[in-house]
């Protein structure tokens, strides 16, 4: 399961976007997430998906790799479609007993995954590109001006890091779990269809309990070495905005425009 969720899991090389100030990435990211809730006509789901294979191939990891990081939400997305193609729209296009097939649902259905697939990507590629403590820092440094009105920018930047960085070490512990029972003769992937997923319903126990030691044990180290609340604390390695950040940038508002324009002309 480690190797199926790629969210919170740096990975290394020498690409643009590794290159790229950590702040340039978080607000380009996050305005070109904000302006996939512009998609609205196939012209500009076409442009968004062109736009996030153009990152993927841009970060310089293989494709196989984000790919296998959707496995994990195959349920969540097919759940998604079903409820709309069943439970939404009047156009009848196909129907047997209960069920009916429309017209309006197979649309909105196909929209919505498509734009949660793109959505995941994307944040997939921040989190690949760019390591959780560097990540933290730039958006301290963006958060900065809320801390004139009392908002504790240090701890709420170290907390969003941590949160990510936490994310394969909970996968990590949920592994360990499942060898161990395995171990003990329990085989949770022999279980067949929809009960796997009750299956897991047992784990959760000793995975909320190991995850709940393992960040007081965090707050234990975080107090030893006398954060505090962060305020006043440098850093090693400075941040610096360079050409490649300013061209990101103008990238970035280009395709802003750009879907700006599909959705009021397209």
């Amino acid at each position: 399961m480690t190797n199926k969720i790629i969210m919170g899991q740096f990975t290394e090389t020498d690409s643009v976007l590794h290159r790229l100030d950590q702040r340039t990435k978080l607000l380009s990211l996050l305005v070109i997430m904000l302006s996939f809730l512009l998609l609205k006509s196939f012209a500009s789901y076409l442009a968004a998906t062109v736009l996030v294979g153009m990152l993927l191939r841009m970060s310089g990891i293989r494709l196989g790799w984000f790919a296998r990081g959707l496995k994990p939400l195959l349920l969540v997305l097919i759940f998604t479609f079903l409820y709309h193609v069943l439970l939404t729209g009047d156009t009848v296009i196909w129907s047997w007993s209960f069920i009916k097939l429309t017209e309006e649902g197979l649309t909105k259905g196909t929209i919505t995954v498509w734009r949660i697939i793109l959505l995941v990507l994307i944040a997939s590629v921040l989190t690949a590109t760019t390591k959780p403590l560097v990540l933290a820092q730039g958006l301290e440094k963006l958060l900065k001006p809320l801390s004139r009105a009392g908002f504790p920018t240090e701890t709420y930047s170290l907390m969003i890091g941590i949160a990510i960085r936490f994310i394969p070490t909970i996968i990590q512990e949920m592994d360990r779990i499942i060898l161990a029972q395995q171990a003990r003769g329990y085989d949770i992937r022999s279980i067949p269809g929809f009960k796997r997923v009750f299956a897991y319903i047992p784990i959760l126990v000793p995975l909320f309990a190991t995850t709940i030691q393992r960040a007081e044990q965090l707050s234990y180290a975080i107090d030893a070495r006398a954060f505090g609340t962060g305020k006043g604390r440098t850093s090693y390695r400075q941040l610096e905005f360079k050409r490649s950040d300013l061209v990101a940038a103008l990238f970035t508002v280009i395709f802003v425009l750009m879907m700006l324009l599909i959705r009021i002309y397209g």
